[in-house]
């Protein structure tokens, strides 16, 4: 059968507006999707329907089809997006009604099930991730938008993929495959030298969204369309790979994909084929993400200058003593941007940054502005802060729990009203490690230079819930062999010292000469509820690469 194409054009829910103008005038695309759900839009939304019950969808989506609807009907385009969020009911209504205003004769499917709010009391949006056969039903019966609420990213891929060649469940080597390309394509331009470690190898001024060519037997090249910006090479697709991800399997409602089997070769430029993906039955439970309200948090930066930096922060933190003692949750960070002789004052200036949080809005709130500000002529010298603090706001948190795949009610609804049950996977595999592979063969003992870690390694990293990944490649085999044996979990925790004390596990990939590490409990409840400076780990990866060890000279 025909390759198929299938563009992204959106990693994230205010992502670049224009891109689905761009992708659909830029080249030729079969499928578009759209990737506008993560952990912290769902409690976006959910806060949204709080205040309106017929809102909790991504508002851009209807605002770029007011603007790309008639193009992408006119080129033959089908849309596939997750922007229906909480309401992909509601949302399905609202692109009929603005289809029908503008004079567009499209088809428009959604699917739904997912949300499971009303079986977990006390959360805002509980919702199961979804797979991909609910929107292969809407497309195979004619849709040519397609909206859905919490489906795993990769299956707006999938999906369309399995409709397009026929795939049944369990085909698993091509639904794995499908899979793997769609976790690169999920985050846009990430794919295309964005978020790149080695971002000055390229243009990254404006990357071009990416593109997957798709064939029946699974495989796949990543590219995007000609003259855009950016770049696509081995590198890109690695670290998007890598990017929130565990270990060698990759597990999704319709298949576990084995990715110690992806195998990543240049195909020419702004090409990189994708082949070798194995695939396994799902595992039997599906996750269910639950975001609820935590509480309510506020901050105030205090901005110490000059000599004495460490005693003015001692008599600010005893100033305020009193006036946090009935606090539940008090966090000091004291960040030293200054040095010393600087020749402004900025750069004389150290950050003491508080965070409090608590149940009762009151108690982070007033009571704190009212005793920090009070501060401001009878604290340290030069006191002043960033910014005063406001009233307090509401902070999510994140779990996620499993339920029976049995257990959700997926269901395509189509464009003329009709409702198609999606059975689920009848053959599934609790899911487990795999073995640790072989290493390579150490380097041969030689000269070192105290050097970056970056200077011959890429990383990527990102959150799941608490957690978080950190993605670390090497470019040459030689790397490889010398990162396979130098970077274990204990020499990680020594060169991050944020995860000394916290779970860390190791998974080692091979066949993208990478390995992959797993913090536990490093940003708390999750992003909503901004744990630590960088809440969703986007820096951790880079921070890594920053880190000075001994490097063999012959890979500098």
């Amino acid at each position: 059968m025909r390759t198929l194409r299938i563009g992204n054009a959106s990693g994230f829910y205010g992502d670049r507006f224009d891109a689905l103008r761009e992708m659909l005038t830029g080249g030729e695309l079969d499928v578009l999707t759209g990737d506008y759900l993560a952990e912290l839009t769902m409690l976006i939304l959910g806060r949204d329907r709080l205040k309106d019950p017929g809102a909790g969808y991504a508002r851009t989506f209807l605002r770029q089809l007011e603007d790309s609807l008639a193009l992408a009907h006119e080129r033959g385009v089908k849309l596939v997006a997750n922007a229906g969020g909480l309401n992909p009911a509601g949302l399905a209504e609202r692109v009929r009604e603005l289809a029908d205003r503008l004079g567009i004769p499209v088809r428009v499917a959604h699917v739904e099930g997912d949300d499971l709010t009303a079986q977990h009391p006390g959360s805002l949006a509980a919702h199961a991730y979804l797979g991909g056969f609910g929107i292969a039903a809407c497309l195979r019966e004619g849709a040519d938008v397609v909206v859905t609420g919490r489906v795993t990213d990769a299956a707006l891929v999938t999906g369309p993929a399995a409709a397009h060649f026929g795939w049944g469940p369990g085909e698993y080597d091509r639904l794995a495959g499908a899979v793997v390309a769609g976790h690169v394509l999920e985050c846009g331009t990430q794919a295309t030298g964005g978020n790149y470690s080695f971002f000055r190898e390229g243009d990254v001024r404006r990357p071009g969204f990416p593109l997957a060519e798709l064939h029946e037997d699974g495989t796949a090249v990543i590219t995007k369309h000609p003259g855009t910006g950016g770049f696509v090479d081995v590198g890109t697709v690695t670290a998007q790979l890598l990017y929130e991800t565990g270990g060698a399997r990759y597990a999704g409602p319709d298949v576990t994909a084995r990715l110690d089997t992806v195998r990543l070769t240049q195909d020419g430029p702004d090409r990189v084929r994708i082949d070798g993906v194995g695939g396994e039955p799902p595992p039997p439970t599906l996750k269910v993400g639950l975001n609820r309200l935590g509480g309510f948090r506020n901050e105030v930066s205090f901005v110490l200058t000059g000599l004495d930096i460490e005693a003015k922060a001692a008599l600010v933190k005893g100033q305020l003593e009193a006036a946090l003692g009935k606090v539940s949750e008090v966090r000091w960070d004291l960040v030293r941007t200054d040095r010393p002789d600087a020749d402004t004052e900025e750069t004389a200036s150290a950050l003491l940054r508080l965070v409090v949080r608590d149940p009762d809005q009151e108690a982070v709130g007033r009571a704190l502005s009212g005793a920090a500000i009070e501060l401001a002529l009878a604290s340290y010298p030069g006191f002043h802060v960033l910014a005063p603090p406001g009233k307090g706001a509401p902070y999510g948190v994140f779990e996620d729990v499993y339920v029976p795949q049995g257990a959700v009610p997926h269901v395509a609804v189509l464009h003329d009203g009709r409702r198609v049950s999606v059975a689920p996977a009848q053959e599934t595999v609790v899911l487990e490690d795999v073995p640790v592979p072989p290493l390579p063969e150490p380097l041969p003992a030689g000269p070192t230079r105290r050097a970056p870690l970056g200077l011959v390694v890429g990383a990527r990293s990102g959150d799941k819930g608490g957690n978080a990944n950190v993605g670390v490649w090497a470019r040459t085999d030689e790397a490889w062999s010398w990162l396979a044996h130098a970077l274990s979990v204990d020499r990680f925790r020594g060169l991050l010292p944020e995860t000394a004390d916290l779970p860390v596990t190791r998974h080692t990939l091979p066949g993208l000469r990478a390995l992959n590490f797993v913090v536990e409990g490093i940003l708390g409840a999750g992003v909503a509820a901004q744990h630590r400076f960088d809440p969703q780990a986007k820096a951790l990866g880079e921070w890594l690469r920053s880190r000075h060890l001994d490097i063999p000279e012959e890979l500098l």
